[in-house]
């Protein structure tokens, strides 16, 4: 999966604070719940990480010296939310496909 550089220099700063990363693992976890990857999942968590970077980078000088070159515009973290769920959701259990329905057997005459 490919990060954006926004989505990288985030996704870097949480991994080098043990504390960050043991935050975003547990709201990963929760949001997701039992769910897996899911549109709705994805959406918010991605709302959730862009309003952590833009919290974050008022007082990190890696992200505020990101924000003085690239502006404030809005940046997507779809990609990372994808990649934080698939990386620190608990696995979704694959649902056992349908049983095959017995077939009738013919009678021998």
């Amino acid at each position: 999966m490919s990060l954006n550089r926004c989505e990288q220099i985030f996704f870097d700063y949480l991994s080098q604070r043990a504390e960050e990363r043991q935050y975003w693992q547990e709201k990963v976890q929760k949001m997701v719940g039992g769910d897996g990857l899911n549109h709705y999942t994805i959406t918010a968590l991605e709302r959730e990480l862009w309003a952590g970077f833009e919290e974050r980078s008022q007082v990190v000088p890696t992200l505020r010296q990101w924000v003085q070159i690239e502006g404030r515009a809005r940046t997507s973290m779809r990609n990372l939310a994808e990649y934080m769920i698939r990386l620190w959701a608990p696995p979704v259990p694959k649902k056992e496909p349908f049983p095959e329905k017995p077939r009738p057997c013919k009678e021998k005459s």
